[in-house]
């Protein structure tokens, strides 16, 4: 800030009332004893670019940008990172002094770092890893693993045509294969991830057959609520490393905290904690 105006940050989606990100950044700015606040804010699509372009003139410094505006939030901003522009999305705003709007994704960052906490032995090439889903979180998982190393990357989801695409775009590294066959694919796995909703309170398990989960592998479930889900206790029961999804939630949230705030604040256990108070 150039000025002495207290910086402000927030969450941007619709709805935004069920997020943990107020939570997460209140509990770092109080334990860190810095100026500031985190507030979310319930903007409907009509109104994003507006909202967003007003921001700066009230003291905001950032925000992060979640359902349903990423994509808009990318094709809105001035600068646009690398990995933003491979995952075709953006979670997280920076508000320049000079009124230019800066969009990154660190979602495949928290994704990795999340693993790395939870499974430290995990080797990326090792071998294959088993991806559900096709929807914009996948994205950021088959770009952070490909960064990563991981030789071959197995993509199934419902609607085939999705997992294609994304293989027309993340390249030969990617292997297709129909849903009816995700069961049998497991049993290759050194790393198995949902990226679905499926298994998320409110919606429907996840019924993909898990007799082929091998003792050892990692599995992580990007769903949080609950943080053990189906998928995570049967893997449980198979005798795999399993990481629950709400570590990718404070970890991807540690870059936009030090842009915003300058303190890169730290992932532990009162954090997690925090987080879930």
């Amino acid at each position: 800030m150039t000025d002495n105006r207290i910086p402000l940050a927030g969450v941007i989606g619709h709805p935004v009332a069920h997020s943990r990100s107020p939570k997460l950044h209140g509990y770092w700015l109080k334990t860190l004893e810095l100026p500031g606040f985190y507030v979310p804010m319930d903007v409907t699509p009509a109104d994003f670019k507006t909202v967003v372009r007003a921001l700066p003139k009230a003291g905001f410094v950032g925000a992060n940008v979640t359902v349903p505006h990423k994509e808009t939030a990318m094709h809105l901003a001035d600068h646009v990172s690398d990995r933003a522009s491979v995952i075709g999305a953006a979670n997280t705003l920076v508000f320049r002094d000079d009124g230019s709007i800066h969009a990154d994704n660190t979602d495949g960052y928290g994704f990795i770092e999340n693993l790395r906490s939870g499974a430290p032995d995990w080797n990326p090439q090792d071998g294959p890893a088993v991806v559900f889903g096709a929807g914009g979180a996948a994205r950021a998982v088959l770009s952070a693993l490909s960064d990563a190393g991981v030789p071959e990357i197995i993509l199934t989801n419902r609607t085939r045509s999705r997992a294609d695409h994304l293989k027309e775009e993340f390249g030969q590294r990617i292997r297709v294969v129909d849903w009816v066959q995700a069961g049998n694919v497991i049993e290759s796995a050194e790393l198995v991830v949902n990226t679905t909703s499926l298994g998320m309170q409110g919606q429907p398990e996840l019924r993909v057959p898990l007799d082929g989960l091998q003792p050892g592998a990692v599995v992580t479930d990007l769903v949080y609520a609950p943080l053990k889900t189906r998928l995570l206790r049967q893997a449980e029961d198979a005798g795999c490393t399993t990481v629950d999804g709400l570590g990718m939630l404070l970890h991807q949230a540690v870059p936009g905290f030090e842009r915003w705030f300058g303190i890169r604040p730290v992932v532990d256990a009162a954090t997690r904690a925090a987080a879930l108070a």
